[in-house]
């Protein structure tokens, strides 16, 4: 006999004759009992699920068919069941006896996360997590068990070698994959192991043999630019054609060519995309994605994104090495550790590369374009220290100039301040069964998700003067290389654009070294200005914060420079 059926003859023979009103105690005793092991264990392995919340209730329903008739008993037994369920977990949520109970926060965040989760759909997760913050403090609950800081005490303590190891939030992003991307892993000790090869694969030796790749799509992008000069072109989205390519490079040794056919011909912009918005989404609530993932409709987006990179990445794998691409050093293949990774493992890091470094700097150097267009002052001085060091017939593909360039490295890094390439930050939470944790001055309970939000803290005025304009000044005052007009505040430790610690981004160099190239070029080459039918200051309206920032369209016309 099945277990369900053992329960529901046990049931019926244990409160045989019970009166009505009695039996709806009874189902109320189950009802917050479920809620317990709810709380205690948060089971969603289907059986258990499908026993607790649906093979109990219809139990317990058959107390109430003698006086109620099968039909009625049942869905009164189901009425009853969930309402005292949800009451319970409500009234637990907003009680003082909660664990988060003394952090501030909207209550409809106290009691889900599902709402949460429908900013997340928006696109408008940066912006409302910062008017949270604006209205309740550094430290503001976002949902019953989840946390978001932008207290600056609590980055080294939080995310520093001795702080929290990565959230559930992950989970949910990667639909509980068994082998989860180096992003995705939770143990510290695992995920030192696996970054053992990026850390090689991003070294300085590493790196000077990215830069040709690098070189040569930047020439492809402006040549391409150059070839539409005045047109309108979407300048956002052909950086992200160039940032596509070069990662196929650098990742796979060649793969897609958006920047010579001028289009995504494959489709594999828009899948990432669509698979990343459903990725955010699963993120806030990751036991969706549980059964999200048995499902052959729910998060096809998703499914679609990683099996296309999947696909690539495999192909790669079996193929071999013919340059020192990343997948040279995941695989092994310089032959540095004593045991080859397992295939699965490569190829779902070399997934996470394409995705996670074709984006970002992408986002981040169209931020920049458009910033410098708002900003002609800031945009002429660029100019001026590129042709002091590039000089009409020089190279600006050549890197031996870049680390003198003062004003190009503030140009990035406020680029990098107002617009971090994962605006919403990164989420850390107490490890498993090690107890709460105490950071900067805040009580910490397992079970606690914390979100550093890279936004909120980047344009806090306590850590940055005017924080929300572009002033790329603000970075040679900080060293001395320009004195200060008034009062000025700049917060060192408050720059997180690449996270920090032993899970901040490991592709950082790579990143940074895109970004000098493809706007010193950019700038040395073209000239561009917005179209008179553009309004410039509706366009951070169409930016989408899931998980990555998504652009609207950013027009320009663009001009060979004399």
């Amino acid at each position: 006999m099945s277990l369900p059926r053992k329960f529901t003859d046990s049931v019926a023979l244990a409160t045989r004759g019970l009166p009505s009103r009695d039996s709806l105690v009874v189902i109320a005793l189950f009802a917050i009992a479920v809620h317990l092991v709810f709380k205690r264990w948060e089971p969603m392995r289907v059986p258990i699920v499908t026993f607790l919340l649906f093979v109990i209730p219809a139990a317990l329903g058959l107390l109430l068919v003698p006086p109620l008739g099968a039909v009625r008993g049942l869905l009164t037994s189901f009425t009853a069941f969930y309402a005292v369920l949800v009451s319970s977990i409500v009234i637990y949520r907003v009680s003082p006896f909660h664990p988060l109970a003394r952090y501030p926060g909207p209550p409809v965040a106290k009691v889900s996360k599902i709402w949460h989760a429908y900013q997340v759909f928006t696109g408008k997760q940066h912006l409302y997590i910062q008017s949270l913050h604006n209205r309740y403090g550094d430290v503001v609950r976002i949902g019953p068990n989840d946390l978001s800081i932008r207290d600056t005490s609590c980055i080294a303590p939080g995310l520093g070698a001795q702080g929290m190891p990565k959230g559930p939030l992950w989970d949910g992003r990667f639909m509980h994959a068994p082998i989860p991307a180096l992003v995705g892993a939770r143990d510290h000790a695992y995920h030192m192991q696996r970054r053992r090869p990026w850390n090689r694969a991003f070294n300085i030796n590493a790196l000077k043999e990215y830069e040709p790749l690098i070189a040569g799509r930047v020439h492809q992008l402006v040549d391409a630019l150059a070839k539409r000069q005045g047109q309108v072109v979407d300048i956002g989205q052909w950086i992200g054609f160039f940032a596509y390519d070069f990662m196929g490079d650098m990742v796979y040794g060649g793969w897609t060519e958006m920047l010579r056919d001028g289009k995504d011909e494959n489709g594999l912009w828009d899948v990432i995309h669509r698979g990343m918005s459903v990725s955010a989404v699963y993120g806030e609530i990751p036991w969706i994605s549980y059964y999200a993932a048995m499902s052959p409709r729910l998060g096809k987006d998703l499914k679609s994104m990683r099996q296309m990179a999947f696909s690539r990445a495999a192909q790669r794998y079996d193929s071999g090495s013919t340059a020192k691409d990343l997948f040279y050093y995941l695989s092994n293949e310089d032959g540095t550790e004593e045991v080859n990774p397992p295939r699965p493992i490569v190829v779902s890091d070399g997934v996470l590369a394409l995705i996670a470094g074709s984006d970002s700097t992408s986002i981040v150097t169209a931020m920049i374009v458009y910033s410098l267009l708002r900003n002609p002052a800031a945009y002429k001085r660029l100019q001026l220290e590129v042709d002091k060091f590039y000089p009409r017939g020089e190279d600006s593909l050549d890197s031996k100039h870049y680390k003198h360039m003062t004003y190009l490295e503030a140009v990035i890094n406020e680029g990098l301040r107002l617009y971090p390439a994962t605006p919403s930050g990164t989420q850390r939470a107490p490890a498993v069964g090690k107890g709460d944790r105490l950071v900067g001055n805040y009580h910490i309970p397992e079970g606690t998700a914390v979100k550093f939000h890279f936004w909120s803290i980047h344009r806090d005025p306590r850590n940055f003067s005017h924080p929300d304009s572009f002033w790329p000044e603000r970075w040679l005052i900080a060293e001395g290389l320009e004195p200060a007009t008034d009062k000025f505040t700049h917060s060192a430790n408050a720059f997180i654009p690449f996270s920090f610690g032993p899970y901040n981004c490991v592709g950082k160099s790579v990143a940074m070294q895109e970004m000098r190239t493809l706007l010193c070029h950019l700038v040395h080459t073209l000239d561009f200005r917005f179209p008179k039918d553009f309004d410039p200051t509706k366009f951070e309206d169409t930016m989408e914060d899931q998980f990555a920032f998504k652009l609207g369209e950013l027009p320009v016309i663009v001009q060979r420079r004399e």
